[in-house]
């Protein structure tokens, strides 16, 4: 479905947001016989809804808004409202059709975009892939699950947008490029299961794409996409593998056989980030880069990558202690990448936050053979422990709250050593949001520092 199948008629935007915001002012001009806006929040009251977007779709709210979207032949769904909300199940039942904003925009623009999924590992590539496409020559937007809406993308000859599984669940077309760097579960109670995580992440490569690239060590991953092929019946691109073109071996980046430039260029800790790398430099070759002929260009470019915030970032500290603020980390998988990096050092990890009823025994069997001291935060911090109990290797300790925890790192970690937040938890509850977790972490490393 395209903007400019809304004309005539009657369409719902479900969400008050950034993307609801963006929604009515990209459909309003395409001539709906209806347009309403939708919060179902009790506090709808208090949204600043008003202006152009008020005269363009009323708000509705309270006892109106489940009316206003059974009525509708088009609901937008803004990323925020769950695939589990229980409206969602009466609005299929009554055949109306549910779309989202990324999705009525990449009906438009697929064949302009690389898009990039997975549950960790897709902000890092997509900006990645943007800086070194950038770097030879190809200029592209960047945007997608970053804060900027895609209907609010101005237009450009390339897209490169990372996309979440909220995002990717709606899409009835692909990206020309389709990128997957990592599957495990995630947001469950989003989605309303593993499976169905697995499946709407999914759906990205599901609507005859020109080309995917995955991250080919992914097991689970590789298992997942058993069978799906692109739209010219190839099968996916593995990158970072042993057997593939673009790999890290011996601490050097090659392509084939040709070394590129060292794994070092990019200062991003972790093998996580290595593959990353790879699954940048297979759909840079994909797009008919010539790697090997620009590799002095894209060794400077990788050189000068920033990498995003919140993602392993080393905070100074006159004691000597590095602090590690990798607060986006929501699941015990992502906790391990993370650790992995520091593995050659002393280590503390500070593990907690919104308990989602998260399996944590993949934690425990990837600790088994290591040694490192864990500080558990509420609410999920308890729980953590106590899948953790009992191996030989962990040191455990609980605390009262991030600023707790920050506090007792000091007293725990040996001098050089890495106090690394990677909570394997969400923060909402006791945060507004992952910023404020960080903003909490940095100035508990201030005031004990």
């Amino acid at each position: 479905m395209r903007l400019a199948d809304l004309k005539g008629r009657s369409v719902a935007v479900w969400g008050t947001g950034r993307e609801g915001r963006a929604a009515v002012t990209a459909i309003a001009p395409h001539g709906p016989s209806r347009l309403m806006a939708v919060d179902d929040s009790a506090n709808f009251l208090s949204v600043a809804w008003e202006g152009p977007l008020a005269e363009a779709a009323p708000l509705a709210g309270g006892d109106h808004a489940f009316p206003a979207l059974v009525t509708a032949d088009v609901v937008v769904r803004s990323p925020g409202v769950p695939q589990t909300h229980p409206w969602m199940g009466e609005l299929r039942r009554r055949g109306v059709t549910v779309t989202g904003g990324s999705a009525l925009w990449m009906a438009d623009h697929a064949a302009r975009t690389i898009g990039v999924t997975g549950s960790k590992g897709k902000s890092t590539t997509s900006s990645l892939i943007s800086h070194l496409l950038a770097a030879v020559g190809r200029p592209n937007v960047f945007g997608g699950n970053i804060g900027v809406p895609l209907l609010d993308l101005p237009d450009a000859p390339q897209f490169v947008l990372e996309l979440s599984s909220y995002q990717c669940a709606d899409l009835t077309d692909s990206p020309r490029v389709a990128v997957v760097t990592s599957l495990f579960p995630e947001h469950l109670d989003a989605h309303g299961g593993e499976r169905e995580y697995y499946r709407d992440k999914l759906n990205l490569l599901r609507h005859s794409p020109e080309m995917i690239v995955v991250n080919g060590v992914d097991e689970r991953l590789r298992d997942e996409i058993r069978g799906v092929t692109d739209a010219n019946g190839f099968p996916p691109v593995p990158a970072a593998a042993d057997d593939s073109r673009f790999r890290v071996e011996d601490d050097i980046v090659h392509c084939s056989d040709e070394p590129l430039f060292p794994r070092a260029k990019l200062r991003l800790k972790g093998a996580h980030n290595g593959r990353n790398l790879c699954v940048a430099l297979a759909v840079l070759d994909g797009l008919g880069v010539d790697v090997p002929g620009e590799k002095a260009a894209l060794a400077a470019a990788v050189a000068s990558f920033e990498g995003l915030p919140h993602r392993l970032t080393e905070i100074a500290d006159p004691s000597g202690l590095t602090f590690v603020d990798d607060t986006l980390s929501t699941s015990p998988y992502s906790a391990m990448h993370a650790i992995d990096a520091y593995a050659d050092r002393p280590l503390t990890v500070l593990l907690g936050g919104t308990d989602r009823g998260l399996d944590y025994s993949p934690l425990r069997h990837f600790l088994a053979d290591r040694e490192l001291t864990v500080i558990g935060i509420p609410d999920s911090g308890p729980r953590i422990l106590a899948e953790l109990s009992g191996l030989a290797g962990i040191r455990a300790a609980t605390a009262e709250d991030l600023a707790d925890a920050v506090r007792l790192s000091r007293e725990l970690t040996p001098a050089g050593g890495v106090v690394l937040l990677s909570p394997a938890a969400p923060s909402y509850g006791q945060f507004r949001n992952f910023e404020h977790r960080s903003e909490a972490f940095a100035e508990a490393i201030r005031a004990t520092a």
